[in-house]
């Protein structure tokens, strides 16, 4: 089943090629951590159609070749136009390149076992590339025919959904969402002629892409801001544990002073996500991000959290983003319309809804500076820590 990868089938041409998310966690990390060091890990949840272990070779040409590439004047320019990213920051990826020995490939039976270890300023923009990589490498050995076509008949069927639902269309109050499906695309082509075909189809609702190349490319806004393994990080930064959420969200507020201004709620679990949100968060803050757990019951409790605090809910923002299809974002929307305002990332199931089932892969933070580091997550499964020790003392002192 070995395929020749050639330089013109290179799976990453270009450092832009990653989700906002990652610059701008970076750029946080590099004004306050610098120094930090960290170890993300490889795992694939679902069963592949053939064993992950067959890419190894294939994993390790690309990421040589991936070690070769940096940001050109042409990449810097177009970083310089987000004004959320600071000259040091610019200056720090006009030298920036990825170093090949902070990330080792190997076999472990039929497993890909990929483990990157170094400053968490150099090891943390693998992951996407890693699982972009791992994503088209696996389908290139997959049969092609008639696969396209049958994800196109399926991309227009989302569409004329969309079309056809009279409050998604309403230009005052319109269903909006984005793409956050760089790390499980099908392809490259794909995922640009998705894009492509959304903009020109629902202009009123698609409002963006995660991926920083495509929307410098076709003229759309990148779109993200924070990550687990940011939140995960400050467990590991000095901070009294307890303390270690707060710490992470004034660490954002300090960087960004009102730019990018959505917290992700499921790093230790909403529960205590809430009783440490308290009313200067939630005033600085202009909405919260939905992974993990029931959406409907997440937007209830975020509107409740706000009307304790004396915050109309109508000014703030629910982004909706765990394993959403357009029939379930549709339904939150409707079901939240006039109560507070929502948007919806949407990933897997736009840029890699064919007839061969998607892989669900994800590279993690396990640990920082030389100790465990974990997310409480809402939904079961999506805990990932090699230390469970670790995981039950965070469960405690957050009253999980």
């Amino acid at each position: 089943m070995s395929t020749l990868v050639t330089p013109a089938s290179r799976i990453v041409t270009s450092l832009l090629g990653t989700d906002l998310y990652k610059l701008t966690m970076l750029q946080a990390l590099l004004t306050s951590h610098p120094d930090a060091e960290g170890e993300y890990r490889f795992l694939c949840r679902s069963k592949p159609a053939y064993p992950l272990a067959e890419l190894v070779d294939e994993v390790n040409a690309e990421l040589d070749h991936l070690c070769t590439l940096s940001f050109t004047p042409e990449d810097l320019a177009s970083l310089r136009t987000l004004r959320f990213l600071k000259p040091h920051m610019i200056d720090f990826l006009s030298i920036f390149r990825y170093q090949r020995r902070f990330i080792e490939v190997t076999a472990d039976c039929d497993d890909l076992r990929i483990v990157a270890r170094g400053p968490i300023i150099h090891v943390m923009g693998f992951e996407i590339f890693v699982l972009q990589i791992v994503n088209e490498l696996y389908f290139r050995r997959l049969p092609q025919q008639g696969v396209l076509d049958e994800a196109r008949r399926r991309l227009y069927e989302k569409i004329e959904l969309v079309k056809a639902c009279p409050e998604a269309m309403d230009p005052e109050d319109p269903f909006l969402f984005f793409d956050f499906g760089l790390r499980r695309r099908y392809s490259e082509a794909w995922q640009t002629e998705v894009a492509t075909i959304l903009a020109r189809e629902l202009p009123l609702n698609f409002r963006g892409t995660s991926n920083v190349q495509l929307a410098f490319d076709l003229g759309l806004t990148p779109i993200g801001t924070m990550a687990h393994e940011y939140l995960q990080a400050y467990q590991a930064f000095g901070f009294r544990l307890a303390d270690s959420l707060k710490a992470a969200l004034e660490g954002w507020v300090q960087e960004y002073r009102g730019d990018l201004g959505y917290a992700l709620t499921d790093v230790v679990g909403l529960d205590a996500f809430l009783r440490n949100f308290d009313l200067y968060f939630a005033k600085l803050f202009d909405g919260l991000r939905h992974d993990s757990g029931d959406p409907f019951v997440f937007g209830e409790r975020c509107i409740e959290h706000y009307r304790s605090l004396r915050i109309d809910p109508l000014s703030k923002i629910l982004t909706f983003s765990d394993n959403l299809d357009f029939r379930k974002a549709l339904g939150l929307f409707k079901y939240f319309r006039k109560r507070i305002r929502t948007n919806y990332g949407i990933g897997t199931f736009l840029m890699n809804d064919t007839p061969h089932e998607p892989l669900n892969i994800v590279m993690k933070l396990t640990r920082c500076n030389g100790q465990p580091v974990a997310k409480l997550s809402d939904s079961p499964g999506k805990t990932m820590c090699l230390d469970q020790e670790y995981v039950a003392y965070l469960r405690k002192v957050f009253s999980v």
